[in-house]
């Protein structure tokens, strides 16, 4: 038990975007993190660049514990979880996490399995039977894995990163979408990309 309330802690908390956090979101994120419509289009319309998807890995795992407890499966179940940086250009902007359940990649949602480097997004807001849930808003610290993971290890100077997720549904059947602004998108930002 030890064990994972060690392992909960390191996660990031999540608190809905209608709350109390919305005013502790540094203003230059604030439009970003309450986006509704498509990031990936957003980004796109962004970046002076080329704007790509990096897919850094695709695979079954055990997801975060407040993600199990999100998409509703059991602690012992796995999930396909994907992790890409959407970059525009050399520079990662975002970094986006994806936790989809096996009762989630059945019929049609199989493709889901076989993105590879598409976005997501493109795909999501195509699809006019998708629902999405409720937007949640975390701050991400230097201590916490998802933070590590994010930036890849390749941390600079330690400052806080946000994020934001969302629940989508096709059907009853979920998906998890997290996003997380780096720093150069952050620094980007700022300069009103």
């Amino acid at each position: 038990m030890n064990n994972l309330m060690s392992k909960i802690r390191r996660e990031p908390v999540w608190l809905p975007a209608s709350g109390p956090v919305r005013g502790r979101i540094p203003a230059a994120l604030k439009p970003w993190l309450l986006e509704t419509s498509s990031l990936t289009q957003r980004l796109q319309a962004s970046c002076r660049e080329t704007f790509r998807v990096r897919l850094l890995q695709q695979r079954w795992q055990r997801p975060m514990y407040n993600e199990r407890r999100l998409v509703g499966i059991r602690d012992s179940e796995y999930a396909l979880i994907r992790h890409v940086h959407l970059m525009c250009g050399q520079q990662f902007w975002v970094f986006a996490r994806t936790v989809i359940p096996m009762k989630t990649l059945r019929g049609a949602q199989r493709r889901l399995a076989h993105l590879g480097e598409k976005p997501l997004g493109a795909l999501l807001f195509a699809d006019h039977t998708v629902r999405r849930g409720a937007v949640e808003i975390a701050r991400i610290t230097p201590g916490q894995e998802l933070y590590w993971t994010a930036l890849g290890g390749r941390a600079g100077r330690q400052e806080d990163i946000w994020g934001r997720r969302s629940l989508f549904y096709f059907g009853v059947r979920p998906l998890l979408v997290s996003e997380i602004f780096l720093p150069a998108h952050r620094r980007q930002a700022c300069v009103g990309a």
